[in-house]
């Protein structure tokens, strides 16, 4: 084993993903305290975190030049797993989006969201030296969407977004033309116009819910985001303690370790706390985002910035949803939330960036 591997290895990085895995389970148990239907949650992500940690180290080891080569077969057995959730999924929250071996159940989305990043890197730096016209834009539009539309008729609509964000973002790091702006822009609003008629009930109503909210619901979203801003400014400044936050401990905060353990985390560590916890996944953005620079070819680079915008719009989304400024939507806080394949998916990405800088000679 070449140790120079070793010697560019970004242990900060390393260190800080690891810290933010135990934190999560930490809050997990505190979250899920006195419910049996989901005491177990904090032994399964304890696995999830032990298994992500070792794909961590091997995907470190493979020279991450090798997955240039893989993308094109990663890309058809990703389409090919999400058109096989029609036929074998297992539908929870009323969508079609796992699959169950039994034990663990299977979210082939998650994984996507990473090997969209790799067959978007490949493809601009394959083409790096041809002309940045509406071809170009075109074909890498088409990759994405190949994806994309099957995550979005599971339905997952949160999902489909981050997957035209990472699109847009890797887009624009390669260059994108500033004169095709106004006609990207142009075509957003007409694609969202034309799948409005598409969205499921629950999904329209959680549109609706923002913009026009029921201060006095009892039940579902708007209720539960409402739940979340008490919870978070019962919090203050340093907290109620670990597992003694009341909206909490108490279950008025529904899925309090997925999607809104953000507010758990702001009732129990205050505001001092969650201020940290965001400061650290800022930091592992900010190393992903050094790596890139200091990556020696484009698609090391660009595998990078994918990496580090997923974990920004992931984490910016969730606390807009817990704050109350963005719609509810199903997107994990990193390292943090509950869920086995979007922890998996996230570290197996951090594997790949320290890949970039393990084989890369001007690390």
């Amino acid at each position: 084993m070449d140790r120079r591997i070793w010697q560019r290895f970004d242990y900060w990085l390393f260190g800080t993903v690891v810290l933010l895995c135990v934190f999560g389970i930490v809050m997990i148990r505190s979250a899920v305290a006195g419910n049996a239907e989901i005491a177990g949650s904090p032994m399964r992500q304890t696995i999830f975190v032990g298994a992500g940690l070792v794909v961590l180290l091997i995907t470190t080891l493979i020279d991450y030049r090798y997955w240039s080569a893989l993308a094109r077969s990663m890309y058809v057995v990703a389409v090919a797993a999400l058109i096989g959730i029609y036929a074998l999924g297992t539908a929870l929250y009323g969508s079609a989006r796992w699959f169950d071996t039994g034990v663990i159940l299977i979210q082939p989305s998650e994984i996507a969201k990473i090997v969209l990043i790799l067959v978007l890197a490949n493809f601009f730096a394959s083409n790096k030296d041809r002309p940045k016209d509406l071809m170009w834009m075109a074909k890498s539009f088409a990759m994405m969407a190949g994806i994309m539309i099957w995550i979005f008729l599971q339905p997952n609509l949160s999902t489909s977004i981050v997957m035209v964000v990472l699109w847009f973002s890797m887009l624009w790091v390669s260059g994108l033309p500033l004169k095709f702006l106004p006609w990207m822009a142009g075509g957003v609003m007409v694609v969202g116009l034309a799948v409005l008629p598409f969205l499921e009930n629950y999904q329209l109503k959680r549109i609706v819910d923002f913009f026009f909210q029921d201060q006095n619901a009892r039940h579902g979203n708007a209720f539960n985001v409402n739940q979340a801003l008490i919870t978070i400014g019962s919090g203050g400044w340093f907290g109620m303690g670990y597992g003694h936050g009341t909206q909490v401990q108490l279950r008025y905060l529904k899925v309090r370790h997925t999607d809104f353990i953000f507010s758990a985390m702001a009732e129990e560590f205050g505001f001092v706390g969650t201020v940290l916890v965001v400061g650290l996944i800022v930091f592992v953005i900010l190393r992903c985002l050094r790596i890139a620079r200091r990556a020696p070819d484009m698609f090391g680079a660009l595998v990078c910035y994918g990496v580090a915008t997923l974990l920004f719009f992931q984490t910016m989304v969730n606390v807009g949803v817990n704050l109350k400024v963005l719609p509810v939507t199903g997107l994990t806080l990193p390292f943090v939330s509950y869920g086995g394949s979007s922890l998996l998916s996230l570290i197996l990405g951090i594997g790949l960036v320290e890949s970039v800088a393990a084989h890369s000679e001007t690390s």
